[in-house]
This record gives C-alpha cells, structure tokens and sequence, in this order.
C-alpha cells in the first residue's frame, strides 16, 4: 500500500485535532438559548455596540458561531452573512428569513480578496488549530479600509474554569498572547474591552445582578473578565525584510589554480633557454 503525503498526513492530523478541540454547533445553540446564555449575549452585545454602534452601508461578515451577536448589523448592513467551519456545524440562519449562514472551510473562505468591509470572530481563534492561517485567510477577504473584532476568552478568567459554557472550550488567550498573534498576521489592535465579569452561575441573583458585575469589573478594570473584546486594523503596506541578496552587475573574478609548469613558463625571461 501506497504510503499516504506528507501535506495529505499533515492536513487530516490537523483537521482531527481541530475536530477535537471545537465544541458541536448544537451544544452552541442549546448555550445561547439558556438563561445563562442569554445573559451573556446581552453583556458581549453590550461591549460590541460600544465599538461598532453600527454597519450603514458596510459588507459584515462574522465566522465561527457568530449568529448570537450578528443581529446588530443584518438590518442596517448591506449585507450581513455567517460562516460557519465544517469541524462545528452549521444551522440555519436566521430562522424565518432567507439563509444568510453557509458551512466553510475557514481556512479557504469562498470570497474573493478584499470583499467585506468588517469581520466578527466568535468562538473562532480559540476553537482553531491553527489561528494563524485563519487570521491570514481573514486578512485576505478584508478590505484595505476594513475591521476586524474578535471575542476571545480570557486565559485569566473565571469561564475557562469550566466546560460548562463555550468559553471554556478551545485555547483561551491573554491580552499580550493577542497582540503578538495579530501583529503577526499583518494586523494592528485598534482598541480592547473586556465583557463577563459576573461568574458562570446560572443562579438567579448572579444573573439579576450582572449589570451591576459589569459596571464594577470595567470600572475597576478587573483582568478576570471572562472574554476580551479586540477590535484591529488591517496593516495594507506591510515591512519588507532588509536582507536582500545583492544584484551584481559585472560577474565577480575568482581564483583559478594554474599548473606549476605554466607558472614556471610565464616566470622565464624571454629567449631564456630552459632545461627539460
């Protein structure tokens, strides 16, 4: 039997190890449809609105589970659609309405380079085996002028203590673990929130009480925030490495070894008689 590629090994390691990692589109669904989840959609809305209040005229598009959070925009965007990868699932988007959500490999997205104007990652980088080729393949379908928002979990918060939310699934990010990855996918962090102060307790009074969780954590700027809110820029010209292999005009002269009798030649005088 024909052994299998390299690449063709490399990609099906990396695609179960991916499956692995992502939590399944309907325990995402079953989340969000939770008191719990719930709540946590009106906080993570909150920090969104706070950055982009609004998408008039603009081409959105959010990639991973992003359908909680993308009702800020359907309405006033010109266009707003889901992409969902094909390790987690997709579901139908939105409900009663023409389908806006389509089922993707994250890492060759079906648009062409530069074709939409903002992004919103959810349940994206942390659930990606390879956050580094998702962030470039983001950097391509996004326009010059356009944003990028990514909500993250929070390597220091209490959701990623537990795998009873989404947030504690996948590899959860520091904010300098953040701004190392974007910078190093030709993006620059524009400005940070943080959302999810109040622990994941679906108990009455912490859910009665998370505006109030909210309102402290930010005004104390607490760091055991259960997500971070990023918003960057896409970096258009980007540094070129400063070493280059010099071009040279005229073809350098090399040493040539001479043998000893043409050397003893061209030392004679000439007229010189020499013996054999």
């Amino acid at each position: 039997q024909q052994a299998m590629p390299y690449s063709a090994r490399h990609r099906d390691l990396r695609r179960a190890r991916l499956v692995h990692m992502t939590i399944d589109v309907i325990d995402l669904r079953n989340f969000y449809s939770q008191r719990l989840g719930i709540v946590a959609r009106r906080l993570i809305n909150r920090g969104i609105h706070a950055r982009w209040p609004d998408a008039q005229g603009q081409r959105v598009l959010g990639l991973g589970y992003p359908t909680p959070y993308l009702g800020l925009f359907r309405e006033d965007s010109e266009r707003c659609i889901a992409f969902m990868p094909a390790a987690q699932g997709v579901l139908k988007w939105p409900t009663a309405r023409p389908t806006l959500a389509t089922l993707v490999d994250q890492f060759s997205l079906p648009l062409p380079d530069a074709a939409v104007d903002r992004i919103l990652l959810v349940h994206a980088l942390e659930m990606s085996d390879d956050p580094e080729g998702l962030l470039r393949e983001v950097w391509r379908v996004l326009a010059p002028s356009g944003r990028l928002m990514a909500v993250v979990p929070n390597r220091r918060g209490v959701w990623t203590r537990t795998d009873n939310t989404p947030f504690g699934h996948g590899r959860p990010y520091s904010r300098s673990q953040i701004t190392q990855l974007l910078r190093h996918t030709w993006f620059t962090p524009a400005s940070w929130g943080e959302a999810l102060f109040m622990p994941p307790v679906a108990g009455g009074w912490f859910l009665r009480s998370a505006m109030a969780w909210e309102r402290v954590g930010a005004a104390l700027s607490l760091p055991f925030a259960g997500v971070h809110i990023v918003e960057a820029t896409k970096q258009v010209y980007r540094a070129i490495p400063a070493h280059r292999e010099r071009t040279r005009l005229i073809p350098a002269l090399q040493p040539v070894l001479v043998p000893s009798s043409v050397q003893s030649i061209s030392a004679s005088r000439p007229g010189e008689r020499r013996d054999p």
